[in-house]
């Protein structure tokens, strides 16, 4: 299976590439730039943390590292997933000399990309919702939001994804 976005010629090896790992969240695609990502670990048990942001299901021990651990549901707004989930991941990211977690439904695979196939963010998600998502990237029929992992758990509001999703899922049809 080719996992490049395009077909690789002489003249895409020299382009920039970005390589990124694909992130379920819902019924959505999210891409994350791997060079984030410190490994990718099955879930363990959560210890809730008081008067945490909302957005943060609690810490986790690693190694004897406390981690702080993000569910992207809870950020973006989703329904709870079900604890029998067996495709959860939490994926461990260093994000400016600071390890957290990032809880996902599930983690597909790992993709190159062309820098030049990264798009702009679409024109309907603006405002502070269109800081969280830097770009769209393309894998074969798949559309995936890029991630920016620093955005994403510096501000405390909640992210509404249910509108692009529902925009997604009409223009599947």
């Amino acid at each position: 299976m080719n996992q490049d976005f395009s077909p690789e010629t002489s003249d895409t090896k020299e382009q920039p590439q970005l390589k990124i790992a694909c992130l379920r969240v819902g019924r959505q695609f999210y891409a994350l730039d791997i060079m984030c990502i410190k490994e990718i670990i099955r879930p363990q048990p959560i210890i809730t943390v008081p008067k945490a942001p909302a957005y943060v299901d609690g810490v986790i021990n690693l190694r004897k590292a406390v981690i702080p651990v993000v569910d992207l549901r809870r950020r973006f707004g989703l329904e709870p997933a079900r604890e029998d989930e067996k495709r959860r991941r939490i994926v461990i990211c260093a994000i400016d000399g600071r390890i957290v977690g990032l809880l996902v439904d599930e983690v597909t695979e790992v993709v190159s990309c062309l820098l030049a196939d990264v798009r702009p963010t679409p024109y309907y998600l603006t405002g502070a919702a269109a800081e969280f998502f830097p770009g769209i990237c393309r894998h074969g029929e798949q559309l995936m939001m890029l991630l920016d992992p620093r955005t994403l758990l510096a501000d405390e509001k909640r992210i509404d994804m249910s509108s692009l999703e529902t925009a997604t899922l009409s223009e599947d049809n």
